[in-house]
C-alpha cells in the first residue's frame, strides 16, 4: 500500500477489529456450523481463521520470532468450548501488539518471506473486513461495510487483488454493474456477490 500514516492504520485497525468483534459477538449457538461465503468453510472455519492470525502477531511483531519459530502452535481449531472468548482475547492481543510504540516500524517474518509492520498491520485490516462481511451473511447480520473500511481495504488489495484468485484462496473478480457502489467493487475484486 502506498503510504500511509501510521495513525491511520492503527485506526482502522481498531475499527476492523471492532466490527469483527461485532460480528462473533452476534453468532448464535446454533450458527457455529452454518456455511459462509468461503467455500468449505463454516462460521466456526471463519472465525478460528481470524483467531489464529490474531494469534500469530505477538509472536512475530512484539517478540520477532519467524514463522518457523512460531511452527505450528496455531494450527487447526483455536477457538476451544468458547469461541468468542478466545476471539476477544486474541484480537486484545494483536491489538496491543500493533499499538506498542514502535511496533509498525518493525519487520516481521512472514510465510513468504519479511514484511514491513505497516504492511503487514494493513494486510490484517484488509482480511477483517472482507471476513467481517462474509461473517455478517453467513449469521444474517447487517452486511454494510463502514465506508472508511471499505475505501482502505480497496486501496491495500487493489495493487494484488489478481494475485488472490491466483493463489486458490479468494474466487476470481466477479462482474459488477457500472452503477455500483464502493463495497459492492470491493466485494466483487474479492470474488464475492453481493
Amino acid at each position: 500500500m502506498a503510504s500511509v500514516p501510521t495513525g491511520e492504520i492503527l485506526d482502522r485497525h481498531g475499527e476492523a477489529l471492532r466490527l469483527f468483534t461485532d460480528r462473533v459477538h452476534a453468532v448464535r449457538d446454533g450458527q457455529w456450523s452454518a456455511p459462509t461465503p468461503c467455500i468449505e468453510w463454516t462460521v466456526r472455519d471463519l472465525v478460528t481463521h481470524l483467531a489464529s492470525e490474531q494469534l500469530w502477531v505477538p509472536p512475530l511483531l512484539t517478540e520477532g520470532r519467524t514463522v518457523a519459530e512460531v511452527g505450528d502452535a496455531f494450527d487447526g481449531d483455536v477457538l476451544g468450548d468458547d469461541p468468542v472468548a478466545v476471539w476477544d482475547r486474541a484480537a486484545d492481543g494483536a491489538r496491543r501488539a500493533f499499538e506498542a510504540p514502535g511496533a509498525l516500524e518493525r519487520t516481521v517474518n512472514l510465510s513468504y518471506g519479511n514484511s514491513a509492520a505497516d504492511a503487514y498491520c494493513a494486510q490484517m485490516v484488509a482480511d477483517a473486513v472482507v471476513h467481517a462481511w462474509d461473517l455478517s451473511r453467513a449469521i444474517g447480520a447487517d452486511e454494510r461495510l463502514p465506508a472508511q473500511l471499505v475505501a482502505f481495504t480497496r486501496r491495500e488489495v487493489g495493487p494484488y487483488a489478481k494475485d488472490l484468485s491466483q493463489s486458490g484462496l479468494f474466487a476470481p473478480p466477479v462482474e459488477t454493474p457500472a452503477d455500483a457502489d464502493p463495497q459492492t467493487e470491493l466485494l466483487a475484486l474479492l470474488g464475492r456477490r453481493a
